[in-house]
């Protein structure tokens, strides 16, 4: 049996909470969403919450809303290709810039990318840890940009002791069914913002302005980029349990760190503890030395039942990107040393002990 590197948790209560509003009048279009939203909003500390059917669709939204195309937007090449396939989509140009040790944007490339053209910073929390936002928010309010945060990975983590979704002038949440939450699939954008609210909600249902009964007016194109309030339904339940999921997550992680301290093989993320993260991944950053074998201990890692998985291959890479970006020698080593590890809320001890001692015995091989 396979120990996935992450997995959904579904309980009676969420199973409970969907056949309820599959009972009920509106399976869409109902006042679920709404709740949904309400409580979201409330959980991060911020105004308003727009929920969709998936992060892609709030990233698309969030990039039409700003006033971007033709522009750069600068940003991390490690990533779901979905960040800047968005951009594209909008008429944007995706800069990629450095990353830091731990996998985020590195704020001094950031820096160094800024031209005339440039209009806003694009981040990734990446495997729910936080950006530098105060170095981040810092280069924004000195350069005029806006900030969009990609918060896929980070719903419900914290950045000294605020919630994730309160800084950027709009920030994106995946509910995939991997991320820290799910509705199976769906997304948000969080902001305090009322005009982009405004904008994102507008947009997700066809641009159609509701006047009188059944009188309405279209000014411009919209989309169906809905959620259902089956699957809100499903979101509100997980919500209550987002805190949990997130301290066992954290459990596994703290065993993980104290088992592998020292090791001669690879080194783990380093967190600062003004940051509080999702676990969303759990990566351990192969020593250069075993770069060539990575290949060999991710296929001995599936073999003893250890899902592993690679996160990410630098966006650049792609076929779509190569013609016009050039390597990232910190990024190229990241990818070359990353694999990412179980690390889930159904996982108990015995899982994460016996991942980390396969893990070490594996790689004492290749002393």
């Amino acid at each position: 049996m396979m120990i996935p590197y992450s997995t959904q948790c579904i309980d009676d209560d969420d199973i409970n909470a969907v056949i309820a509003t599959l009972k009920s009048d509106f399976i869409t279009q109902g006042e679920m969403v709404d709740k949904f939203e309400k409580e979201l909003a409330k959980y991060l500390g911020v105004k308003f919450v727009a929920v969709f059917n998936s992060a892609t669709s709030a990233l698309n939204i969030a990039y039409k809303i700003l006033p971007l195309s033709g522009s750069r937007a600068i940003t991390t090449p490690l990533s779901f290709c979905a960040t800047t396939n968005m951009m594209l989509e909008n008429n944007i140009n995706p800069i990629f810039c450095d990353c830091d040790d731990n996998g985020n944007i590195s704020p001094e490339s950031i820096k160094a990318n800024i031209t005339n053209d440039t209009k806003a910073i694009v981040s990734v929390d990446f495997a729910g840890n936080s950006v530098d936002v105060d170095r981040i928010l810092d280069i924004c309010k000195e350069y005029n940009l806006y900030f969009i945060s990609d918060s896929s990975h980070s719903c419900g983590g914290e950045y000294k002791n605020k919630k994730i979704g309160q800084f950027a002038d709009m920030t994106i949440f995946s509910f995939h069914a991997l991320k820290p939450i799910t509705t199976i699939e769906g997304g948000a954008i969080a902001t305090n913002n009322e005009i982009f609210y405004n904008q994102a909600i507008l947009l997700r249902s066809h641009s159609i302005i509701k006047k009188r009964l059944w009188n309405s007016e279209l000014d411009s194109i919209g989309y169906n980029f809905r959620l259902s309030d089956v699957a809100s339904s499903l979101g509100l339940s997980q919500l209550k349990k987002l805190d949990f999921f997130i301290n066992k997550r954290h459990k596994i992680a703290l065993f993980y760190d104290t088992f592998f301290k020292d090791n001669r093989h690879f080194r783990t993320l380093n967190i600062p503890s003004y940051i509080k993260s999702t676990h969303h991944l759990y990566p351990i950053l192969l020593n250069q030395h075993l770069w060539c074998y990575k290949e060999e201990i991710f296929n001995s890692l599936l073999h003893l039942g250890i899902g592993v998985q690679v996160h990410y291959k630098p966006i650049y890479q792609y076929n779509l990107y190569k013609k016009n970006h050039s390597i990232i020698e910190n990024v190229e080593n990241f990818y070359k040393s990353e694999i990412s590890i179980p690390c889930h809320q159904k996982m108990n001890e015995e899982d994460a002990e016996y991942v980390a001692d396969s893990i070490i015995k594996i790689l004492q091989r290749y002393n």
